[in-house]
């Protein structure tokens, strides 16, 4: 096995958990931001408050995201590792 294919492998594979990743980090991100503000402009310092929303969200996010998580690394899978597993 040539050492190029591997790091292509790995570099692709990196890339494939940047883009299964990105919906629910994105989705953590903007609801930090939100509940910070909402605490910043109500002077609630509850960290309940911080916690659940943002949880709630994340949930939310991965049942949504769950079809594009899967279809993503089946991809990969399928067209990227299964050969070299087989040795095509």
């Amino acid at each position: 096995m040539d050492e190029n294919l591997i790091f292509d492998t790995l570099r692709e594979a990196l890339w494939v958990a940047v883009k299964v990743s990105s919906p629910i980090l994105t989705v953590a991100l903007v609801m930090g931001v939100v509940v910070g503000l909402f605490q910043a402009l109500t002077s609630i310092q509850e960290m309940t408050l911080t916690f659940v929303p943002k949880m709630a969200a994340i949930l939310v996010a991965f049942w949504i995201s769950m079809g594009f998580i899967s279809a993503t690394m089946s991809d990969f899978f399928r067209h990227r590792i299964v050969p070299l597993i087989a040795g095509f």
